[in-house]
């Protein structure tokens, strides 16, 4: 498969991400999605290192957990992050029996 090919693949997963009702989907897949939609779409691993604002100490924890699934998935080429991207919301689509 090209990049290009790939490329539309994932912008219709993320497009069909929107069709899965969000309470549909356990908060850790919730937490994958984000973190390989984050390392899909960055053109730096900087991004890692972004200082996430702080209101209070649940925004902390949810900020922990996420920079956490960030840090799980920086091993991953981009192109991979996007491949696992696409499977997860089309395994989540079939399992719904949700058409696009």
């Amino acid at each position: 498969m090209t990049e290009k090919e790939l490329d539309i693949l994932f912008d219709q997963a993320f497009e069909n991400a929107n069709l899965v009702p969000k309470e549909s989907v356990p908060p850790n897949v919730q937490l994958v999605l984000y973190s390989l939609y984050k390392h899909a779409t960055s053109s730096r691993l900087s991004s890692l290192n972004q200082s996430f604002e702080q209101n209070d100490l649940g925004e902390e924890l949810i900020n922990a957990f996420k920079l956490n699934a960030l840090m799980q998935v920086k091993h991953l080429s981009i192109n991979e992050a996007k491949q696992q991207y696409i499977d997860i919301i089309n395994g989540l689509m079939k399992e719904r029996n949700i058409k696009p």
